[in-house]
């Protein structure tokens, strides 16, 4: 199964808490992918750099981040999953972030897992795969 990387886990990865490398590096046969949400929010951390020499160093960790991962933009699937976790998760009371709700249903429109630091908004999604990458990964046997 393949995996999208929430920006979370990027975030952290930037800051030193997460390593993403090893999380990836005994999966080869995983495919890895960004959503093109997940870039805007990350694109929107670098627009908010209090300084030059910030905005520097974050945009080219996320043009590096961006050139490393394949891309998955909002389609008609997609969008139809939206539609319908939003309808559900709304009669349930459980709602989640805009942003998580896109991602999640891009994970389930591509049958994808998702790679996170915020397991509280996403574990609320029926059916979603989700990998805790906030802890490093579990040593191959």
């Amino acid at each position: 199964m393949g995996v999208l990387i929430d920006a979370s886990v990027l975030i952290d990865h930037e800051r030193g808490r997460v390593d993403v490398a090893a999380h990836v590096m005994d999966r080869k046969e995983d495919g890895f992918f960004l959503s093109v949400i997940t870039v805007s929010e990350l694109l929107h951390g670098v627009h908010r750099a209090g300084d030059t020499r910030r905005k520097a160093k974050r945009s080219a960790f996320v043009e590096a981040v961006i050139d490393r991962f394949p891309l998955l933009p909002v389609d008609l699937p997609t969008a139809r999953l939206h539609a319908e976790l939003w309808a559900d998760l709304a009669t349930a009371g459980t709602r989640i972030g805009s942003h998580d709700l896109w991602i999640s249903a891009t994970c389930l429109a591509h049958d994808l897992s998702l790679a996170t630091s915020n397991l509280r908004e996403f574990e609320r999604v029926p059916g979603l795969s989700v990998e805790d990458w906030s802890r490093p990964p579990p040593r191959p046997s």
